[in-house]
């Protein structure tokens, strides 16, 4: 069974110190020494321990046990969450009860008695490992609560190009090799990672999602390994990075070809040492994620360009998954339509609708730039503006002369700009990267926008 904790002593008396590391040593994963308090500092900032064993006097004739608190309020400066054990003389036992009033985690006498040193420090790391995981299920509250009402049921198609990708996540989902799913703008990417992930092992952990386009960078290493509090400037009290939120679960990064090099690079790090430190912090944090990406850049043709790191994408893409554009799998539009049509009836609390066989032919001759995602925007228009059960080609909006063409007489900035927004989708295929460079903005400016104007 693998050792587990680890602890720093420290006592000005050396031959306490040998025997007690020497006790130990079998019982737990590592034992430092120190007989001079004044380099505490010093070993919390290049390791982290769970326990730490404090002298209560370390100058002789004094007994009052003052040095003791303080170094104890030393050591939860440096690290709040770090068990404090005291060693004490037998006539200092109303000073160690003192010292767990003060937040001390237990104390021991030099009197020697093993079982009872030993038990103490097991209960006292049994006791951390437990407050860590309550901690951990706390952190995790707010994203669970943010995720519990995403919609559980998806229709992912019966098309032949969908049906040989779901026998490919059949084989691929219970593994935790990294997965990089491919496609254009719209083509459900996110809804695939899921799917992989509540296929997994994983399926009882978090899936936490990360749109990479949409992350200022200067905000990227924060959101993504968190920071600590007085970081920087805004920074007033501790956050939980994605990485560590995802740990023992998934975690979805979309839009990775976005990222610069410089955060290529950490990301690199972090996955390859699968520990990340937190912005601010010294203590590498130990994570376990089975990693999910998506892009719809060309990563192969960036690498050879020099835009995206090749070892990056060799640590991503063990498998990848390239989705089928819409309009490349007109197969699945009418069961997305009805699919759409019953979701959308339930949330604006309509009667139940249809389509009539013009509407549906109407929807399978649209060429979708914006895939998936456009076509439930429109039905979701239909769903809203239609007075009748029967949703008619006419209710669906898809042909209007205004859609991708400017009107002289209007002269209203935010009707402008979100037409334009729209030919230009459409003029690129929905590639974001063409769309913003076309438009003459960034990515991060242009998905905005899109969220804005609900495109």
């Amino acid at each position: 069974m693998p050792k587990d904790g680890k602890i720093l002593i420290v006592d000005d008396n050396k031959e306490l110190l040998l025997a007690l590391k020497l006790y130990l040593k079998p019982h737990f994963n590592s034992i430092h020494t120190e007989h001079n308090p004044n380099r505490i500092q010093e070993h919390l900032q290049k390791e982290s321990f769970d326990i730490v064993m404090l002298d209560m006097n370390f100058k002789a004739g004094i007994n009052n046990g003052n040095e003791g608190l303080y170094w104890m309020q030393e050591v939860h400066k440096i690290d709040k969450d770090l068990a404090v054990v005291f060693i004490t003389g037998y006539s200092d036992v109303e000073l160690a009860v003192k010292a767990i009033k003060k937040g001390a985690a237990d104390f021991i006498e030099k009197s020697w008695d093993e079982r009872k040193i030993l038990s103490t420090l097991k209960s006292v790391f049994e006791l951390l490992k437990s407050k860590r995981a309550i901690k951990g299920l706390q952190k995790k509250q707010k994203h669970l609560n943010e995720c519990i009402n995403a919609d559980k049921d998806v229709f992912l198609g019966q098309s032949d190009a969908m049906q040989s990708i779901m026998a490919m996540i059949t084989k691929v989902a219970p593994t935790d090799v990294n997965v990089l799913i491919l496609g254009e703008n719209g083509t459900g990417k996110e809804v695939m990672a899921r799917t992989i992930h509540q296929s997994s092992n994983r399926k009882s952990e978090m899936f936490v999602s990360v749109d990479l386009g949409a992350m200022h960078e200067n905000l990227l290493e924060s959101e993504l390994f968190g920071h600590k509090k007085g970081a920087f400037t805004d920074a007033k009290t501790d956050r939980t990075g994605r990485f560590e939120l995802a740990s023992g679960g998934t975690l979805f990064l979309d839009e990775i070809g976005n990222l610069s090099l410089a955060a290529q690079a950490k990301l690199l790090t972090a996955l390859q040492n699968r520990e990340i430190t937190p912005v601010g912090g010294t203590h590498p944090i130990k994570v376990d994620i089975r990693l999910i990406c998506a892009t719809n850049m060309p990563l192969q043709q960036m690498v050879n360009e020099g835009s995206f790191r090749e070892d990056l994408l060799y640590r991503i893409n063990t498998i990848a998954l390239e989705l089928p554009a819409l309009r490349q799998r007109a197969d699945d539009i009418d069961g997305l339509a009805n699919f759409f049509l019953n979701k959308l009836t339930n949330k604006y609390n309509k009667s139940p609708m249809t389509f009539s066989i013009d509407a549906l032919n109407e929807l399978k001759a649209q060429q979708w730039p914006g895939n998936i995602r456009e076509l439930e925007h429109a039905i979701e228009k239909a769903v809203i503006l239609s007075d009748h059960t029967i949703i008619e080609q006419s209710n669906l909006f898809l042909n209007q002369e205004n859609k991708t063409s400017l009107k002289d007489d209007c002269y209203n900035l935010h009707d402008h700009e979100r037409l334009l927004i729209e030919k230009a989708l459409a003029n690129c295929k929905g590639n974001m990267s063409k769309t913003a460079k076309k438009l003459g903005i960034n990515r991060s400016t242009l998905y905005e926008k899109i969220k804005k104007y609900e495109l």
